[in-house]
């Protein structure tokens, strides 16, 4: 029986070789998670538009007043979490830092109590939100890259809906 082939052990990088990353490639392209400055991610005008069509949404809970894409939304300052989305088709493109799973909470509960929740979110298959919250709904996986807001370039993740059907609350 012919042996299968030993895997070729990498060596360490050399701090001559580690600087010369440095220079030749900007912090953010080095991150393990591409860390971003700012959790706040504009919704791409086609994706909101072809879910509006689907859904017709009644509220923006995470919004600023400018990228607001329902009438009645809540800023940071209404703080969303506090409020309630019962009985609205709620549209939601949550802040994409550690607080996403408060988020994520909120929208399934908020279903539990009648609204219909709609979610834009990382495709973070492998994050504990994910699993508590995500799962439990319908989940739509984007293809290929969002280009959110005015950025330049596409996002360095992988994107999907996540849709809570509305459940009646039990009397």
């Amino acid at each position: 029986m012919k042996a299968l082939p030993q895997p070729k052990l990498r060596r360490r990088s050399t701090q001559k070789e580690n600087r010369q990353l440095e220079l030749c490639f900007p912090s953010r392209l080095r991150s393990v998670h591409f860390l971003s400055r700012t959790e706040e991610w504009a919704t791409p005008p086609g994706v909101f538009e072809e879910l509006s069509r689907e859904f017709s949404f009644t509220l923006d809970p995470c919004s600023t007043h400018e990228n607001a894409k329902c009438v009645l939304h809540y800023t940071k300052a209404d703080d969303g979490l506090a409020q309630d989305w019962a009985n609205h088709t709620v549209f939601m493109n949550p802040p994409y830092g550690r607080a996403i799973k408060h988020w994520m909470r909120k929208a399934y509960e908020s279903s539990q109590n009648g609204a219909l929740v709609v979610c834009l979110v990382p495709a973070r298959t492998d994050t504990q939100w994910w699993h508590q919250f995500a799962v439990r709904g319908d989940i739509r996986f984007l293809r290929g890259r969002l280009r959110f807001g005015q950025a330049t370039s596409s996002a360095p993740f992988p994107s999907a809906v996540v849709v809570f059907s509305r459940v009646a609350p039990s009397k």
